[in-house]
Parts: C-alpha cells; sequence; structure tokens
C-alpha cells in the first residue's frame, strides 16, 4: 500500500515509522526542511519539501497513487484543505488528525473516511486509567460507544479456571458484552476463544462492552478485590 502523509510532526513521523515496519511504502510532505530530512536520514522514507495543500507537491509525491492519505498537519484549516484534495484526485481511504471538535462534519462531508481526535483519545485514555486502574488497555469504537478492554486474569480473579461459555451463562455476566480475545501468556499469541476456552490465572482477556457498563464488568470479573462475586456459576 503506498501512504501519503501530510505533516512531519511528531504524530507524522511516528505514523510513518510504523507504517514502515508493517510493509507499506510512505511517503511524507512537509513545510520543514529539517522535518523532511529526518525523515529521509532517521525513519527512512520518502519526504516531499512543500506544502501538503499545494497540487503540485501532492502530485509530485504521487497521490493520483495513493493508496491512502494521512493529514497530520499543524490546524485543522490544512487538514480539511488536504482531505479536500485527496478526495478530489480519488484516494479511497484518507484519514485525518482533528484538534478541534467543530471540524468534525466539515471532515464528513469533505469525504475523511476516519476522523481520529488526538485530543478527545488523550483525555479519555488518561480518565479511564485513574479510574479503571485494573484496565491494561482500551480501546474506543464508533465515538466511543463501543469499547474493548484488556484485562488480566490473576489467580484471584472470579473468571479464573472457567470456561468462556460459564462466564458468559453467568446472569451478572453484563448484557451485550463479549469476550473476543485470549493470551494465555505475555509471549503467546492472541487467539479468538470458544465457549470451552478455560480462562487460566496469569492470561489476558479482550473484552467487548459498553461504557456505562465497564465498572460493572470489572466487578463481575472481580478485579477489584473489594467486589469479589460470591456466587458460583450454575453448571
Amino acid at each position: 500500500m503506498y501512504v501519503l502523509i501530510g505533516g512531519a510532526g511528531m504524530m507524522g513521523l511516528r505514523l510513518a515509522q510504523q507504517l514502515m515496519e508493517m510493509g507499506h511504502t510512505v511517503a511524507i510532505i512537509d513545510t520543514d526542511p529539517l522535518a523532511c530530512h529526518y525523515a529521509r536520514e532517521k525513519v527512512g522514507v520518502m519526504a516531499f519539501e512543500g506544502s501538503a495543500v499545494s497540487t503540485t507537491v501532492l502530485v509530485e509525491a504521487g497521490i493520483p497513487k495513493a493508496d491512502a492519505v494521512a493529514a497530520t498537519l499543524r490546524d485543522d484549516a490544512l487538514n480539511l484543505s488536504l482531505v479536500m484534495l485527496a478526495k478530489h484526485y480519488g484516494v479511497p481511504h484518507i484519514v485525518v488528525r482533528m484538534r478541534e471538535r467543530d471540524f468534525a462534519e466539515p471532515y464528513r462531508i469533505a469525504g475523511a473516511s476516519h476522523i481520529i481526535s488526538t485530543i478527545d483519545l488523550a483525555v479519555s485514555t488518561m480518565a479511564n486509567a485513574i479510574e479503571y486502574p485494573e484496565v491494561e488497555s482500551m480501546m474506543h469504537f464508533e465515538q466511543g460507544q463501543v469499547e474493548v478492554l484488556k484485562l488480566p486474569v490473576p489467580s484471584n480473579c472470579y473468571v479464573a479456571g472457567r470456561t468462556v461459555a460459564q462466564v458468559g451463562q453467568d446472569p451478572r455476566f453484563p448484557t451485550g458484552s463479549l469476550i473476543i480475545g485470549y493470551q494465555c501468556h505475555s509471549c503467546a499469541d492472541l487467539v479468538i476463544p470458544n465457549g470451552s476456552t478455560v480462562l487460566e490465572s496469569g492470561s489476558t482477556i479482550l473484552v467487548v462492552t459498553k461504557p456505562g457498563l465497564m465498572h460493572q464488568m470489572i466487578d463481575f470479573l472481580g478485579l477489584c478485590t473489594s467486589h469479589l462475586p460470591t456466587q458460583e456459576v450454575v453448571h
């Protein structure tokens, strides 16, 4: 996949590096010659010096053949222009970093495939890390309507030693939630569990749930030792 990134700031450079490591061909555009030099010499991507909202520079960077464009410029007005130009050149996948929420609808109208609010994500992640220290990591989907939680299964955890089916059939398991991933230890591959998968202590699970059910899920699993469930699963 050929990915064109507008902006060689911290986000643009880190994105370029990760995409390179994933095997994609990456080019980056920035007005700063030092940033472009760093992108070439340290990251190893193609770098084009100039404005990412200049049609001349975009064509030189190969936007007509780009499979994806990532707009990570310093402000939303410039990113919006890049989104519109990428749409004009027929780029099928356009991702934009949003700073101000007022730009969400303009980005959608302009044709952005994905709108990433970095400030909202950072604030939400930090707040959740304080509110739910038991959660190892958390991912948000559909504007925060769905959460995927990465949770440990310690020896004192309620679900340790139980199967996925036993856990899911417990009437206290939050309705509409699912265990979608299982990792028996930190070096093992993540697998999709079935009903007979036993959740061993020391393992990690991925759970999809609604934001309003996160605390209920943590309490059910027994990760908060002051709220350990006492009722046994009926076999």
